[in-house]
């Protein structure tokens, strides 16, 4: 049975969704870093994420009646995504391990910047002036949360938080080309069930038993990232692009809070400063997007 049509644009609905969506990938990172500190390998917390992840991408997916969204024509490209997707959350989880969630949320920021200068480099899209200087501003604003002239923050994390921005960059090319015949539902289930079952051989060798705790958090950690792909994909059917984006940032928000509510992290003003020069350039350069007519929906994020 065909999806229920688009449904009347509410931006308020639409805005409200992302908000909800922002405070469930925040939940879903602080989870993360508790999980570690439970003792939790990296294999684990991405297996449960997709585990506890895939009761809400079923009832979505049974809510909106497309009961073919398993169907596709191009079951590689699925594949290379999986092995992409997987690739860049595992090393944005490993990232937690060693950063504050407010310094790694930030440098998160900086995917749609490497999607940009990919979507150049890759798909052959124009990408003018304005938008390559809103990229180059939005990394020296990486830099700035960096702080290399003797940065405390560990080389290793910093390293893996870059590296999962650049992979999400990667992701949104891959899915970008993916949509063009597959629809998102498709594309999410492939990707979830490919990761479970990925993770899924790795359990007997990394798996643990746990206790009451860790299952808790485990389990907070797979239905909120779970439900924040749900909340960020009903929001586009409510609001452009142009309209819910700008509130992914309230993200960084929520880490400082949690960051201070259950690790006793506190944000320097470095980590603000850079957080101001990524949030201008990602808005600067959804502003361009969007003047240029390319505001379309987006496919889920990776995680």
């Amino acid at each position: 049975m065909a999806s229920p049509a688009r449904p009347e644009q509410n931006r308020v609905v639409g805005i409200a969704l992302r908000l909800c969506a922002a405070t469930c990938f925040s939940f879903m990172a602080a989870s993360i870093k508790l999980g570690y500190r439970h003792g939790v390998s990296t294999p684990e917390l991405g297996f449960y994420r997709f585990a506890f992840g895939l009761p809400p991408l079923i009832l979505w997916i049974a809510w909106s009646r497309n009961w073919t969204a398993w169907r596709t024509a191009r079951p590689l490209a699925h594949v290379r995504r999986a092995v992409i997707g997987l690739s860049t959350m595992l090393m944005g989880f490993s990232a937690l391990a060693y950063l504050p969630l407010a310094e790694s949320t930030t440098i998160g920021f900086a995917a749609p910047l490497f999607a940009v200068a990919l979507s150049a480099l890759v798909l052959k899209e124009p990408v003018g002036i304005h938008r390559w200087s809103a990229v180059a501003i939005g990394f020296a604003g990486v830099l700035i949360v960096m702080r290399p002239a003797g940065s405390q923050l560990p080389a290793l994390g910093l390293a893996l938080a870059t590296g999962a921005a650049f992979g999400v960059g990667i992701v949104t090319i891959t899915i970008r080309q993916i949509g063009r015949t597959e629809g998102t539902q498709t594309t999410v289930l492939w990707f979830t069930c490919l990761s479970v079952l990925a993770l899924g051989t790795l359990l007997p060798v990394y798996g643990r038993a746990h206790d009451a705790t860790t299952w808790a958090i485990l389990f907070a950690l797979g239905t909120a990232g779970g439900l924040g792909q749900l909340f960020l994909t009903s929001s586009l059917r409510y609001a452009p692009v142009s309209v819910v984006v700008p509130f992914d940032y309230f993200q960084l928000l929520w880490a400082v809070l949690l960051g201070w509510l259950i690790f006793a992290d506190h944000a320097p003003a470095t980590t603000w400063a850079g957080a101001a020069v990524i949030i201008a350039s990602g808005l600067y350069t959804l502003y361009r997007e969007h003047k240029l007519g390319r505001d379309r929906p987006k496919a889920d994020a990776p995680l």
